[in-house]
């Protein structure tokens, strides 16, 4: 009986159950193919993409292994208006991937699943990806009961769940099988992501709307055979939308699809001799390592390392005098050329290149984008040779720390560059290499969790260093890397910093306790609880400076405390002494309170109530400890904006003694935090400043006056401390000083003429996703974004008498000065979605180019004594762009059988601009232009724009479509303007466009501070008011046309154009008008308090009177309000 059971368990387990199967003694031919488009999916668009198509041949060599045999295959892309173009042939490509796919493919196929899959050695990922597309039709589940079901399984996009559903064919006894893919939900997936490290994924910005959705559906007519079951025909399609806004509002579109159709079936045939075959993986797509395969470029490599050398030498030639716009983009090439090098290569080019300084200079900024050991290799040679300046550097050293891939032997070959005696040698470079390995380490973290400790491990052991040296320089540093870490693992060590919280009393410096607080704003997202912990215990010292008491509030903040949490917060607040601190944490709560970021959605709902609890006590503080915020959130774009002010200060400061602000962007899904700035004083009040300037001699040498520090995505990578030794340089720029001092080194370059010219191309933004897709073929969503600057400046001085031999000398001295020079900049944006392979690439490309140049030319005439200046600027003699933008969405096509002629066509053709539009179509177009007879110079406003607009695709027309937009400079009629002798006070900065015209300027009135200084020291002057006498000076100046009078013209210009929309403007925003007169070339506006939360406002303009009562504010005005009141009662 027992036996008899277990027959009818496994006869009802078969029939549950209808494999796809291959019957080993069989051969199977089919005929396959697979096609990819990308473009809107509206009509009269362009779209691109490609086709492959071929036959398929199987045959069994044993019951589970199997040949594959792929032939007549043809390769054909498409790029064109949708419905007028079609796919054409590309016979070279067709070649080059047909002779990859005649090689013969194995395969394990066990219960209707591909498992291992072997080829032969020199057959490429790419190739294997594509047969991967081709085997995953013989890889499914299926069953006969029940007819709809789930299963998480392996399929070529992952580890991903899928929903079947069955169905028998009554005439036909076939099987017709769906399965759906949600590759959007897969547990492991096929994709890769570079460059969104520091861009802190935001759970509540993804239920507001998505940018990327994508759907994957299989349809199977299976045959039932003595095996199983056999596939007859098999279509699948995948979609995917995509959009740098919310897809609900217009989406790019991905549709791939691919089909195979049985032809016959073929009993015995002996197998083809496969050879020696290796074993490539499974059916799980295999993203290979894409680093040279960027995007937006396609050309030929062989020969790299001639090209790139060719090539940073033709960019060095080209940016040598100013920017040339039209050639910017050819850096990608050369970081492609670049990433393909061996480091024999690199070593070579630097022998050829470092000769130059130009091309030194454009080799050392592009060799950091190779992102991968080589160039830390590299980097080690040099630094070993001593063959780079400490400058070079921490520039090269900054940018290849921060965009090096996140690898674990990457983070250990780093660490032997930290460690290396000419890291040590210089503290600045020092400094920068302990950043940006913290930076290194949170990037790595970010892709491996949980995150080793020995990666952190350096910069833990130079804090524990530090704080059992007491070295002060040492604790700071490190705690600042480790803030760029956000370890988990370095709370341990943060702790012992911070008084309260230390198993040991703290004896450590304000400095040094901020900055352990601070280190623990990016570990409060990974580890939020601990840091809360922290935070709290930390607010809660009263032995703690009240600095570290509001960072904590802040740090705090960062981790998105509970409602319970914030309510203990509140609690503590409402018995808080401290007026400064319950200032600063009351309007923190407040903005946050206000905050619309998605976010802060649940916080802004507990500080709102945490408000109602503390405003009757804390609501009219106004002290300099406080926090101010603005925030913005558009559920359309799904993009927002956040930009905070925080002071810091104590009860003994008149100003505060820390300055923080922050910008953040809101995007994709993402929140990326934008510049930070802060600002450390070690002074309190005005006296202290008095003090600090009247006793610096006795001022310790390594006690910072002020220290400001800069973020870049939450990263810190700048740190800058004013110390003693910046006032003994100022010291030195004395009217006694002689030559031979640095400061008459830079007079005497001056005198014999300085020109001086500084290139810096510099990659942004890197940024990329990749995915698999059904077909094999990797879909890429990529944004890159580099700038290319330039400065070039000629000056030469000359001075009369020359005989000065002390800077005194020159208070006398007739200087002149020629100079000319450009500034200027290109940026480069890119946005891709499509297909991307070392073979071909086809998709949708936005592409927008940003240029400015700003010429410059003047003379001046100085005689401090005899207190005249005079500048001659000459006229505008050619016409140049000032500044423009352009930018366009485009089809693009490219393959390496023909790198030289890409394919790219305007999303929305040309054709639809003509004279008779369609109702969706939209097109301006302005040349605008003042000119000044009496500066001899005009201004030219140019745009031109066209869209296509739909409903269902806003804001996504907003970039579809060809901008260009300038403004032009234009010589006008000339007439030489001389203004009349002018009473004006000379501030010593009053020129800054060149560095030692600044200095020689800087030295001369000097000397005058100098004296009157030395005056008040010794007591020898009358009155202390002379050290605050206004030197002023008759100013001669002859103008013709330069930046300023170009400034004056386009404010006029906009003035005339802005005037005329004021009324309707006003009346848009509810205000009233009246005709009343008032004075001409003035407007004066007053707003008064009308009630705690509004506020009435009146504007006077020349020609009319607008008004608007009870306007209400975003924060409440009672403080304000009272005041001003007590103020008007105390008058």
């Amino acid at each position: 009986k027992l036996q008899l059971f277990i027959c009818l368990i496994v006869a009802y387990t078969k029939s549950l159950w209808s494999n796809l199967t291959l019957n080993h003694r069989k051969t199977y031919e089919y005929k396959y193919e697979g096609e990819v488009k990308f473009g809107s999916g509206k009509p009269n668009r362009a779209e691109s993409g490609v086709r492959i198509q071929c036959n398929i041949k199987i045959s069994g060599e044993s019951p589970q292994v199997f040949i594959l045999q792929v032939s007549d295959v043809t390769f054909a892309e498409l790029n064109g208006i949708t419905g007028k173009s079609d796919f054409s042939q590309c016979p070279k490509l067709s070649q080059r991937i047909a002779a990859q796919l005649a090689k013969p493919f194995k395969f394990e196929h066990i219960n209707g699943h591909v498992r291992q899959i072997q080829a032969a050695p020199d057959v490429t990922e790419t190739t294997i990806n594509i047969v991967r597309g081709m085997l995953s039709f013989f890889h499914a589940t299926v069953k006969t009961s029940p007819t709809v079901y789930e299963l998480e399984e392996v399929g070529i996009h992952g580890m991903c769940p899928n929903n079947y559903a069955t169905e028998i064919n009554k005439q036909t006894n076939n099987m017709n099988v769906t399965q759906v893919v949600d590759i959007d939900h897969c547990r492991i997936k096929a994709a890769m992501q570079n460059g969104m490290a520091f861009a802190v994924l935001d759970k509540e910005t993804k239920q507001r709307g998505e940018s990327m959705i994508s759907t994957v559906q299989y349809l199977y007519t299976i045959q039932p055979t003595e095996e199983g079951g056999m596939v007859k025909s098999a279509y699948a399609l995948e979609q995917q939308h995509f959009s740098p806004f919310n897809v609900k509002g217009g989406s790019f579109r991905m549709e791939a699809k691919k089909e195979m159709v049985l032809i016959r079936v073929s009993e015995g045939g002996k197998p083809a001799n496969v050879g020696q075959l290796q074993n490539r993986g499974d059916i799980v797509h295999k993203l290979v390592n894409s680093n040279a395969n960027i995007p937006l470029v396609m050309q030929d490599l062989a020969e790299p390392k001639a090209k790139a050398i060719r090539m940073i030498k033709q960019l060095a030639e080209d940016h040598k005098n100013q920017i040339k716009k039209e050639t910017t983009e050819d850096t990608l090439k050369v970081y492609q050329l670049l990433r393909m090098l061996q480091d024999r290569d690199l070593d070579e080019m630097w022998v050829e290149l470092a000769r130059n300084n130009e091309h030194r200079r454009f080799f050392l900024d592009m060799v950091a984008e190779i992102n991968d050991d080589r160039v830390l290799k590299f980097l080690h040679k040099r630094f070993i040779s001593k063959d780079v300046s400490a400058n070079e550097a921490v520039q090269t050293l900054l940018i290849a720390m921060n965009h090096l891939q996140p690898r674990a032997e990457l983070v250990e070959k780093a660490k032997e560059i930290m460690n290396m005696e000419f890291i040590k040698s210089n503290p600045h470079l020092w400094t920068a290499a302990m950043f940006s390995f913290g930076s290194l380490v949170y990037k790595y973290c970010a892709y491996h969790s949980p995150c080793p400790q020995a990666a952190v491990q350096p910069l833990l052991n130079l804090a524990n260093e530090g704080l059992r040296n007491h070295n002060e320089t040492k604790m700071f540093i490190a705690l600042r890397a480790l803030g760029n870490a956000g370890h988990p693992g370095s709370i341990k060590t943060i702790t012992n910093f911070l008084p309260g919280v230390a198993a040991n009393p703290v004896d450590v410096s304000c400095r040094v306790q901020s900055a352990a607080m601070q280190a623990l704003r990016l570990t409060a997202r990974r580890d939020p609880y601990s840091v809360q912990e922290i935070a709290l215990k930390v607010f809660l010292q009263k032995n703690c400076a009240p600095e570290t008491n509001m960072m904590a509030i802040m740090v705090m903040f960062n981790t998105k405390p509970s409602a319970a949490l914030v309510s203990t917060l509140t609690a503590h607040l409402e018995r808080e002494k401290d007026i400064h601190l319950a200032s600063f944490a009351y309007s923190y709560l407040e903005n946050i309170a206000r905050s619309k970021t998605p976010d802060n959605h649940n916080l802004s709902i507990y500080c709102s109530l945490a408000m109602k609890s503390l405003a009757a006590k804390f609501g009219r503080l106004s002290y300099n400890s406080r926090s101010f915020r603005m925030d913005m959130f558009d559920d359309d774009l799904l993009m927002g904006t956040s930009a905070s002010f925080n002071m810091l200060g104590g009860p003994t400061s008149v100003l505060p003694t820390e300055i923080i602000s922050q910008q953040k962007y809101f995007a994709i899904g993402r929140i990326m935090k934008l510049m930070e700035v802060q600002s450390d004083f070690s002074f309190s009040d005005f006296q202290a400043i008095y003090n600090v300037l009247k006793n610096w001699e006795s001022l310790p040498n390594d006690k910072p006056i002020i220290s400001a520090y800069s973020r870049l995505s939450g990263q810190e990578f700048f740190f800058v401390n004013i110390q003693k030794d910046l006032l003994e340089y100022i010291k030195a720029v004395s009217p006694s000083a002689p030559k031979g001092t640095p400061v008459w080194a830079a007079i005497e370059q001056l005198q014999k003429g300085l020109s001086w010219h500084w290139t810096k191309p510099l990659l942004n933004i890197e940024a990329r996703l990749l995915q698999a897709t059904t077909l094999g073929l990797p879909v890429e969503i990529a944004k890159y974004y580099q700038t290319v600057t330039g400065i070039t400046i000629n000056a030469k001085a000359a001075i009369n008498p020359p005989q000065a031999q002390h800077l005194g000398d020159l208070i006398n001295a007739d200087i002149s000065l020629e100079s000319e020079g450009v500034v200027g900049f290109t940026k480069d944006f890119w946005i891709f979605h499509g297909i991307n392979t070392e073979l071909f690439q086809c998709g949708s490309e936005m592409k927008s180019k940003a240029p400015v140049e700003l010429p410059m030319k003047l003379s001046a005439k100085i005689n401090v004594g005899k207190r005249v200046l005079e500048l001659d600027i000459p006229a505008c003699k050619n016409e140049f762009e000032l500044i423009s933008f352009s930018s366009n969405l485009y089809a693009v096509s490219r393959n390496i059988g023909d790198p030289e002629s890409p394919k790219r066509t305007p999303m929305i053709p040309d054709e639809f601009n003509s004279q008779q539009p369609t109702p969706n179509n939209w097109w301006r177009k302005a040349n605008m232009c003042a000119k000044s007879s009496m500066y001899g110079v005009g201004v030219c406003v140019d745009y031109d724009i066209r869209r296509q607009y739909f409903n269902n695709e806003y804001p996504l027309y907003s970039i579809m479509g060809f901008t260009h937009a300038a403004i032009r400079v234009v010589p006008g009629i000339h007439s030489k303007f001389r203004a009349p002798y002018a009473q004006m006070t000379f501030m010593s900065c009053f020129f800054t466009h060149m560095r030692h015209m600044r200095l020689l300027l800087l030295n001369v009135f000097f000397t005058h501070i100098t004296n009157k200084k030395a005056c008040v020291r010794n007591k020898s002057c009358d009155k202390l008011n002379d050290y605050h006498e206004e030197r002023r000076f008759d100013i001669l100046i002859t103008f013709s046309t330069n930046f300023l009078e170009m400034f004056f013209v386009l404010m006029d210009f906009i003035h005339s154009r802005m005037e005329r929309y004021i009324p309707g403007m006003a009346l848009l925003y509810g205000f009233n008008q009246t005709s009343e007169s008032n004075a001409n070339q003035e407007v004066s506006a007053s707003i008064v308090c009308a009630s705690s939360d509004s506020i009435d406002v009146t504007i006077k303009l020349p020609k009319y009177t607008v008004f608007r009562q009870a306007v209400p504010l975003p924060f409440s005005s009672t403080s304000f309000c009272v005041e001003n009141t007590e103020r008007n009662e105390q008058a």
